[in-house]
Formats: C-alpha cells, structure tokens, sequence
C-alpha cells in the first residue's frame, strides 16, 4: 500500500523504487564516466598513446586551439597530434583540479585542468623551434561519451598567455602603448578595407 497525502489519492511504492534505479543507473554511468576520463589522464601522462587511442572512438573529433588546423578527426589525427606534443613537451603533463563533472546520464564530462611542460623540441606540425622555456596553462576540457568510448573532447584554454609563456615575451599589447597603438592602427585599417569589400 503506497502512502496516502491529503489529497486523497496514494503514491505506490513503485514509481519510487524505479527512481530509486534511474539514479542508481544514473550515479553508475557518473562514475563510469569519471573512471574512463581518470584512465584517459593516465594514459597520456604515462605516454601510453596505445592505451589513450583505445579509450577514442573510432570516429573521434578533437578541437584544441593549439592546432594547426583544428579539429583533428578519426584516431590517426588524434595520434599524430599528440605524438607532435610528446615529442616537443617531453615533461608534459595534465592534472586534473577536482572534481570531474559528468552529466547524469554520463555522456559529458567536463574537467579543468593544469598543463605543466617545457618546449624542448620542435613542435611539428607547423614547425615551431623549441624555446627551452616552461609554460603552466589552466584550462577546460569538455569529453562527449557514447557506447563506452570518448567521441569528442573540446579544449579551452588562453592560447595567448601559454604562446607569451613560450616565448618569454608580452604579444597582448596593453592600451597606451605603442604595441597597443600600432594593434589599434592595423585593426581600423582592415576593418575599414572589409566595409570597402561588402
């Protein structure tokens, strides 16, 4: 017999007890989703690329703004790019700042996270020398999940503050200065030869 309210009608106990499953069902996809980013994380810090890949799906999409042409599609983009990063940051790696935050069914994870690397080699693609230099960069990365694999990562971060890092040099020109007056200039000239265009 379910509880009666006061509006006359009872609540059997059977809606209850299948929300009692939903969220049991719900806190194990959450968990299995969390489980998989950890082994992700520690499958790129170990330079396990085999085991990283195995985590992907097949059709796998990742935009990260330090690509040369994001995103990079399909597991054999994905390893060329982080073969490219291994070689050039060979001390790179990623700490997770909890907590993980996964989506109740457990299709979406989103973490922040801390990179900590040395640019020691040339990074290919594009090409760009190694600058002997260490940059710590604070981002997010957003992880899609379907069918137990990770289809899609989206990576966020201030690309700006990491290249000044690297390069051991201010390029966000600040107001007032001539960097920042010759930024300006260059601004209004192609803004004005764009409104010429259309």
């Amino acid at each position: 017999m379910g509880r009666r309210y006061a509006t006359g009608w009872s609540l059997s106990p059977e809606p209850r007890a299948q929300r009692q499953v939903y969220w049991m069902m719900q806190s194990a996809n959450c968990t299995t989703s969390v489980d998989m980013v950890r082994r992700l994380v520690d499958a790129w810090n170990a330079r396990d690329l085999d085991g990283f890949i195995g985590l992907l799906a097949q059709d796998i999409e990742w935009y990260d703004p330090a690509m040369p042409e994001p995103p990079a599609r399909g597991r054999a983009a994905v390893r060329d790019f982080a073969e490219g990063v291994l070689r050039a940051f060979p001390d790179f790696t990623y700490e997770v700042q909890p907590p993980i935050c996964s989506a109740p069914d457990g299709s979406r994870c989103a973490i922040v996270w801390r990179i900590s690397a040395s640019h020691l080699h040339a990074l290919q693609p594009p090409g760009y020398a190694p600058t002997g230099r260490r940059a710590d960069i604070e981002g997010v990365d957003v992880l899609d999940i379907r069918d137990g694999q990770v289809a899609r990562i989206f990576t966020a971060f201030d690309v700006l503050s990491a290249a000044e890092q690297l390069l051991g040099m201010k390029l966000r020109p600040s107001p007032g200065t001539w960097r920042g007056r010759f930024a300006v200039t260059v601004q209004r000239m192609l803004a004005r030869a764009r409104r010429k265009r259309s």
